[in-house]
């Protein structure tokens, strides 16, 4: 079974051939769509708008995923997972979209919700990605009356896909909705992480099922960032293989709460962890893997412009070189697995706002390197990224085919 496009007969937001990434995409019983916000074709200007308050924009982002899995075949119900990217300009009116959301899934999907600088579409507030399971897979924990410490709102723990399992974005707060250790970045990390772990824990896993850890600091923090290593040293890795995560750091100049210096969405997976390393020595002693096979899916790390040899960052200031150097690793990376840009389930894409005005020039990347039916994909503003000299970011996840000799055993 391979992955396919989803093509409604009817979407009246936008005309959505010819573009490099797809509505969103499917495979059996499982849906993954890009990331939407309420943006429409505007005729009579002949382009792209969004305008409206947040429960507008909201209710239009919504119905926009909603159509793309209803084309596959797919319900409300099914859906494990939603992503929120919600902009600082956006964030005082969380409540409003998290109304909207509320009444179309109720509390049984697992919540993420991204503090972005801002979105590509610049009057957009909200961007929505969803993940679906036909039945809804399963709800490992359901949504509590009470707050739960390190969690930004209630959420679910869900499984969906190949067990995979998503824990809700996890942030630095006690059950009243207290930030904990103000001002002390370091001792904030190791709070999410330990939460991660109880909340794994709850659900029969530990932290040494993670399979991602992707986390949102703000600009003041990257010169303490590099102490966050022994942390990840002594609370990651604990599995048979020893196998860390794969990670990310993407940069904003406001999180989800003042106070708030780091937050973190962690994935896991109930597959043994193995290692994906084409031969990148740079790896070896860091608290992050490039790849990760868990079951049929390929988590990554994030990638950037960077000599994997001399991790020298590469082509300061030129977008478009960056994004080749980005892309061209991932495939490199792909390849070592025997797979193509055809196995690319999904794409996120961490802008730094300051490059914004080059980003064309990341789909020109992406049309020369990657292929139809084009990776699910979301894209998002940052302050800036952990290296200073780096203006993309990419977090990328690919899925084996059933008959790839890594899923049948053939050839071992």
């Amino acid at each position: 079974m391979t992955l396919s496009a989803i093509k409604p007969a009817e979407f009246p937001w936008f005309p959505y051939e010819g573009f490099t990434f797809c509505l969103g995409l499917t495979e059996g019983d499982h849906a993954w769509t890009s990331g939407h916000t309420s943006a429409r074709q505007d005729e009579s200007l002949g382009k792209m708008t969004v305008n409206g308050t947040m429960t507008e924009q909201a209710e239009i982002a919504y119905a926009k995923t909603l159509a793309i899995l209803e084309a596959a075949g797919f319900t409300a119900d099914d859906v494990t997972r939603v992503t929120e990217n919600v902009t600082r300009a956006g964030m005082h009116a969380y409540e409003e979209q998290a109304a909207v959301r509320q009444r179309i899934y109720g509390d049984r999907p697992t919540v993420r919700t991204v503090a972005v600088e801002r979105l590509v579409r610049r009057n957009a507030w909200l961007e929505v990605e969803l993940h679906a399971t036909k039945g809804g897979g399963e709800t490992l924990l359901a949504t509590s009356a009470a707050p739960r410490a390190g969690t930004f709102r209630q959420s679910a723990i869900t499984e969906g896909a190949d067990g995979v399992v998503y824990l809700p974005t996890v942030v630095p707060m006690d059950e009243n909705g207290e930030v904990v250790f103000p001002g002390d970045f370091v001792a904030q990390y190791r709070y999410i992480l330990e939460k991660a772990q109880e909340m794994l824990e709850s659900v029969g896993l530990t932290l040494g099922h993670a399979v991602t850890t992707f986390d949102y600091s703000t600009p003041d923090t990257r010169d303490v960032y590099r102490k966050t290593h022994r942390v990840r040293m002594e609370l990651l890795g604990q599995n048979p293989g020893n196998v860390f995560p794969g990670a990310g750091g993407i940069l904003m100049s406001e999180l989800h709460a003042p106070g708030v210096m780091v937050a973190m969405d962690v994935t896991a997976s109930r597959h043994p962890l193995e290692l994906v390393n084409p031969g990148w020595k740079r790896y070896d002693t860091l608290s992050y893997s490039p790849g990760i096979k868990a079951g049929r899916m390929l988590f990554m790390s994030g990638f950037a412009a960077l000599d994997m040899e001399s991790q020298k960052a590469l082509h300061d200031g030129d977008l478009g070189k960056q994004a080749e150097v980005t892309y061209g690793a991932i495939m490199h990376l792909l390849e070592s697995e025997g797979l193509d840009a055809t196995d690319l389930l999904e794409t996120t894409e961490y802008c730094v706002e300051s490059y914004v005005g080059g980003y064309r020039a990341v789909a020109e990347v992406r049309e020369r390197l990657l292929s139809a039916p084009w990776p699910a994909s979301t894209g998002a503003l940052c302050q800036g990224l952990l290296r200073p000299e780096f203006g993309l970011e990419v977090f990328p996840t690919a899925l084996y085919p059933e008959d790839h000799p890594r899923i049948t055993g053939e050839g071992n």
